[in-house]
């Protein structure tokens, strides 16, 4: 997927890239797997904010991905590659052979016309989805389940993949794109290949207006505020915080402090964290 650039006609175009949506399909989205999508602003029921720097943003309806994979042993065709606003990867409309349309995540090089499959009888090629214990060691997969008919919870963003490292008894072992290294149960499922849309990463927005069409508002730093609005407010000119750290608007710490809960349930399936220790 290639980055698109623009003549310098204003500052906000100076420097802003977007992603060559060429390849992609142009046709709407299907209408049967389209549900509304209603925006919070990052308010609760009664009204308060309780995710700040949510708002705005354009209307967009959402997708109904299949992240289960669990219609087995049938063949299915890529109709169209589509673009999706809730999420940085791109999506397929793939139609089975009973005539039943389902989107998924689209992995790198899956191309209209191509015909995937899940199940324990499908190839190992891009798009086809298997149990962990039928993958061989070694490949790299995407959208991996960890709980058995849960649906995909890992490695669903662009350009991501994970790596098969080892099989024993009832668990494999993978390789997250974090580094970490996880037992996952062998009866789950995981699709073959790499998401796909691997230049996400290198556009940039350019200005500020990008980011409010995608619901985004502004961030306000704490050091700039007053004292009742903010930890780090308040002085004559610029002030240091006054803290040995930063804190949250909160008086929580922001940096090194862990918030993973200290006896997850998860824990023992971990066998190396992403921080290397």
């Amino acid at each position: 997927m290639a980055i698109k650039s623009y003549k310098p006609t204003s500052n906000g175009r100076r420097g802003m890239t977007t992603t060559d949506y060429s390849c992609l399909s142009k046709v709407a989205p299907e209408k049967s797997l389209l549900e509304p999508l209603k925006k919070t602003s990052g308010r609760n029921s009664y009204g308060r904010i309780t995710v700040r720097h949510h708002g705005g943003g354009n209307r967009n309806k959402y997708r109904i991905i299949d992240f289960k994979r669990n219609k087995l042993d049938m063949n299915a065709t890529v109709l169209t590659l589509e673009y999706d606003p809730n999420r940085s990867a791109f999506i397929s409309l793939v139609q089975y052979e009973d005539g039943e349309k389902r989107y998924i995540i689209a992995p790198n090089g899956l191309k209209v016309g191509d015909v995937i499959r899940a199940g324990q009888g499908a190839d190992i090629k891009p798009g086809n989805a298997l149990y962990l214990s039928d993958i061989p060691v070694g490949t790299f997969i995407h959208n991996i389940e960890l709980y058995p008919g849960r649906g995909a919870q890992l490695v669903r963003s662009a350009g991501n993949m994970a790596q098969l490292m080892g099989k024993e008894g009832n668990y494999v072992l993978v390789r997250l794109p974090s580094g970490e290294m996880r037992n996952i149960p062998a009866n789950c499922m995981a699709t073959v290949g790499q998401v796909g849309n691997l230049d996400h990463e290198n556009v940039n927005l350019g200005k500020a207006g990008r980011k409010r069409h995608m619901g985004w508002r502004p961030t306000v730093r704490g050091s700039v505020m007053n004292p009742c609005d903010h930890p780090h407010g308040g002085g004559e000119g610029k002030s240091p915080i006054g803290r040995p750290s930063p804190v949250t608007p909160w008086g929580k710490p922001t940096m090194g402090y862990k918030t993973r809960a200290k006896h997850h349930r998860s824990d023992k399936f971990i066998v190396k964290r992403r921080n290397g220790k």
